[in-house]
């Protein structure tokens, strides 16, 4: 199957699959059934001190991409688990950054999808 990123904000489609929340904190005005979620990831998501320091500056972004895999490094039972589900069905990183070409679910999805191409 396949992983795919989407902001919180936009609806949720059936096409999504397993919609899994990868951001540390709740996405703003949003309540939890809005985001009909299966699962939420807090602990896959950037640092604190990292997602501050980044503060989605694009020219920060291929310094924050370098932190964040490595920070990923540490975190492999949770990714384990996300990429044997991204094998057997769709699924759907959802993140709350408003840009979509610098956020931390691109990296994620980067990473776990290098995953799933090394392991059986």
């Amino acid at each position: 199957m396949s992983i795919r990123w989407k902001r919180a904000y936009a609806p949720a489609e059936d096409a999504d699959g397993y919609r899994v929340l990868v951001d540390r904190l709740w996405p703003r005005g949003m309540k939890r059934d809005q985001l009909k979620l299966n699962a939420w990831l807090p602990d896959v998501a950037p640092s604190a001190a990292l997602r501050q320091w980044f503060g989605h500056a694009p020219d920060k972004w291929p310094e924050f991409r370098r932190r964040y895999l490595a920070e990923l490094a540490d975190r492999q039972a949770a990714l384990a688990n996300l990429a044997s589900r991204a094998r057997a069905e769709q699924v759907t990183f959802i993140y709350a950054a408003k840009d979509e070409q610098f956020n931390n679910a691109v990296v994620l999805k980067e990473y776990v999808e290098r995953m799933m191409a090394t392991e059986p």
